[in-house]
């Protein structure tokens, strides 16, 4: 079981997924976490790359009354994913992923509060 400080920064690391996924750091971010997850294996980066992917499709095509629950899911399925790996790891290695995972944090929490949203064209629009 982990303890509180890790179980904290798995759950940073969830919301990270999710603040970052349709912003502008969503590249760095994906590519950080891919890299973090796949644990210096380039076919693990590709697989965690993909589901990475996959959870940016999933959170661009919310309709408005689903968007809460679908973030949610996603915050946690990431948050379990970053648990798992940090119960995986020694505790030297454990403490330097924690350190990214937090970085990958603050670097999300930035793009949400100060960045900008990616344009995404999602249907007509007309311009007067």
């Amino acid at each position: 079981m982990l303890v509180e400080w890790l179980s904290a920064v798995a759950a940073a690391g969830g919301t990270a997924v999710v603040q970052a996924a349709d912003t502008d750091m969503w590249v760095s971010v994906r590519q950080r976490v891919a890299h973090v997850l796949g644990h210096d294996d380039p076919g693990r980066e590709r697989t965690e790359l993909m589901r990475l992917d996959l959870t940016a499709t999933d959170l661009a095509s919310l309709a408005p009354g689903e968007a809460a629950l679908i973030r949610a899911r996603q915050e946690a399925s990431w948050t379990a994913r970053f648990e798992m790996l940090l119960e995986s790891l020694g505790e030297a290695e454990r403490e330097r992923v924690a350190c990214e995972l937090n970085d990958i944090a603050d670097q999300a929490r930035h793009a949400s509060v100060g960045g900008v949203p990616r344009n995404v064209f999602r249907g007509p629009s007309s311009t007067a």
